[in-house]
């Protein structure tokens, strides 16, 4: 059965980017904003062989450099930052970029990439406190003059930022076990899997229980944005494979539509290079949004473009 959803059909692009240069990165994120891409992220692998930035300081350098997109973690590892400290970094890039924050957060699924850097490795029951603990931090410290929290993992004693966030910043979970699929229901703005990790119907699946733990909550399962990381490039040449769709135009634009149909609003692309973002936005991205909107996938115009955020005088 399709998935009705009264949502913007959005789309991202960047991710884990194999750029080799700063200049390749900032190229990437200037063509993604100037083709009407609705999303900007980097992934946050900070230990690694490959060339990666700090997605905190990649990010504010992109914000004054790019007009429109939003700007987002995908995602970060919770043991990488304190969350008090990620409650303040994530509040001034908001600011910096003009509202333009989407918060992606993991609870932390490298345990390598963490012990490598002397940082606390916490058992699958941990990380999901921890992960809890962590976002109701952030939230209090966003809405309230001063914060105290006593936790098991986490602690923070009359803690305060100034600013606050002008608005709430959306928390997106990286999530795939049963009591993180709940956790994201009870709590997230957004849920974002990867497609290659899980397949399209263990995605599907897990939507399911996102949603349902979001009833059983007693909130509204649609106000929780369902996006996915869907790496996509177009090579007649080459058929898909986990982690990749790829195949004509007309073989790409039917499996994102399958995507779409099963529930999810935003899909990360990941193209790697400009010219690839600019086939996308010419002969994909349009015939998506038709394409779900003829068949009632979606309730919104196929033609909504983004809005532009308001820049705050600083």
């Amino acid at each position: 059965m399709s998935a009705i959803i009264d949502q913007h059909l959005g789309f991202g692009a960047g991710g884990a980017v194999r750029v080799e240069s700063t200049a390749e990165l900032l190229d990437l994120a200037q063509s993604a904003d100037a083709l009407g891409f609705n999303l900007f992220t980097l992934s946050d692998h900070l230990h690694s062989d490959h060339f990666t930035l700090d997605p905190w300081t990649a990010l504010s350098w992109l914000a004054g450099r790019t007009d429109r997109i939003e700007l987002g973690t995908n995602v970060l590892g919770l043991p990488y930052r304190a969350p008090a400290v990620l409650a303040k970094s994530a509040e001034t890039l908001d600011r910096v970029s003009g509202g333009r924050l989407v918060l992606g957060l993991g609870a932390g699924g490298y345990d390598h990439e963490f012990d490598a850097f002397g940082l606390t490795v916490r058992t699958p029951a941990a990380k999901i406190t921890a992960q809890r603990e962590a976002i109701e931090i952030l939230r209090s410290l966003w809405s309230q003059t001063s914060t105290t929290i006593t936790g098991q993992e986490f602690s923070v004693t009359e803690a305060r930022i100034t600013p606050r966030p002008a608005h709430r910043i959306p928390i997106w979970l990286g999530s795939y076990g049963p009591r993180a699929l709940a956790l994201t229901g009870q709590v997230a703005d957004g849920w974002l899997p990867s497609l290659g990790r899980i397949d399209l119907h263990q995605a599907t699946e897990m939507r399911r229980k996102v949603r349902a733990a979001a009833r059983a909550a007693g909130r509204d399962p649609d106000s929780i944005t369902c996006a996915t990381n869907a790496t996509t490039r177009i090579d007649p040449s080459e058929t898909s494979r986990p982690g990749l769709i790829t195949g004509s135009v007309t073989r790409v634009i039917e499996q994102l539509v399958e995507i779409v149909e099963a529930g999810f609003t935003i899909l990360l692309l990941g193209p790697q290079t400009t010219a690839q973002q600019e086939l996308l936005a010419a002969e994909v991205l349009p015939a998506v949004r038709a394409e779900a909107a003829d068949r009632g996938l979606i309730r919104v115009p196929a033609t909504v473009s983004a809005p532009t955020p308001t820049k705050e005088t600083r």
